[in-house]
């Protein structure tokens, strides 16, 4: 049996009731996910405050390098990215979490605009907002809740000058499918011009290294991973039993990407929504892929979203990379 680490009792503050219009696309997404083979959800649904907050643990784990490798990257670089931004540009994070690595930049900028982080968890945001707004008083903080992979409508530009400079850290792309990141990219490269993102991605490496990230020792990202039923079972009114599903995650060298699934122990039948679903011992539900890329493999992605490549800044053992990547056409 496996023993999964408990979070801590502000960790376990549920998040806010979620708005109708959140609430019915998740019961929706969710219930769309269980009818069909092979079951699929979107890891956006990780992100309540209780996700957010194991998250955020993930990326202080030993065996999690992604955070440590782009941390030291941003934290090397910063100068030098810096100077790729004008004064007054503004700041667009996608999937800001924490707001931890934008401080490495805005620390190095001159005279930052106007920082817009979006996110979809609202509470956790408004909370890393109203930090990162203490440290920073004269930054104009802007959160905005939002999924950041549908269109998006952001605030006007404080002025026809004002380069908008996207920041993607964590090598989020990668949870998007081949298709989904190229229109991410596109709708980023819109949504930028006359500016620049600067991506950060996870690259391909020895499957080893990947599998001991995404099961450690100490059992949180397990947790992470069940939080998503447990979610359901707040939110929906579901009654799935965390005890009776294992954390699954592999390397799939073929198409380059971790799996996630969370696989049913036994078989059992779990309600949503007033509909009854039946799973089979070892049947899974899939929640998460994260892609690796290549250097050259993004290049070429982003050629086709309309962005130009510029400098690319990865560490010694060519583990992480951070992108620079032009919207100015």
């Amino acid at each position: 049996m496996h023993s999964y680490p408990q979070l801590k009792e502000a960790e376990l503050a549920e998040e806010p009731v979620a708005n109708s219009a959140q609430h019915t696309e998740f019961a929706l997404d969710l219930a769309a996910a269980l009818a069909k083979r092979p079951r699929q959800l979107s890891p956006k649904y990780f992100y309540d405050a209780a996700g957010s907050a194991l998250f955020d643990r993930i990326c202080e784990l030993p065996e999690y390098y992604l955070t440590r490798c782009e941390l030291g990257l941003l934290s090397a670089h910063a100068s030098e990215i810096a100077g790729h931004m004008d004064a007054g540009a503004e700041i667009v994070e996608f999937g800001a979490g924490s707001l931890a690595k934008i401080r490495l930049l805005l620390d190095a900028m001159r005279l930052p605009g106007r920082y817009l982080p979006i996110d979809i968890s609202g509470a956790h945001l408004t909370a890393a907002a109203h930090r990162l707004q203490q440290d920073y008083p004269g930054l104009d903080v802007r959160p905005v809740v939002a999924d950041y992979t549908k269109s998006l409508r952001l605030p006007r530009r404080l002025s026809r000058r004002a380069r908008r400079i996207g920041f993607f850290p964590g090598s989020t792309i990668g949870n998007l499918r081949p298709d989904e990141a190229l229109r991410f990219l596109k709708q980023a490269a819109a949504l930028l011009r006359g500016g620049a993102l600067l991506l950060g991605a996870d690259l391909v490496k020895a499957p080893a290294v990947l599998h001991a990230a995404y099961n450690d020792a100490q059992g949180v990202t397990a947790a992470f991973n069940l939080n998503l039923l447990k979610r359901a079972n707040r939110e929906l009114g579901a009654d799935f039993d965390p005890a009776g599903f294992a954390h699954s995650a592999f390397y799939n060298a073929g198409q380059q990407r971790i799996e996630m699934h969370l696989m049913s122990l036994r078989r059992q039948q779990v309600h949503v929504c007033g509909q009854r679903y039946e799973f089979v011992e070892g049947e899974t539900l899939h929640t998460e892929n994260s892609y690796k890329f290549t250097i050259d493999g993004l290049h070429a992605l982003a050629a086709r979203a309309g962005l130009r490549s510029g400098p690319v800044w990865t560490d010694k053992h060519r583990r992480f990379g951070l992108l620079w990547l032009d919207a100015s056409s």
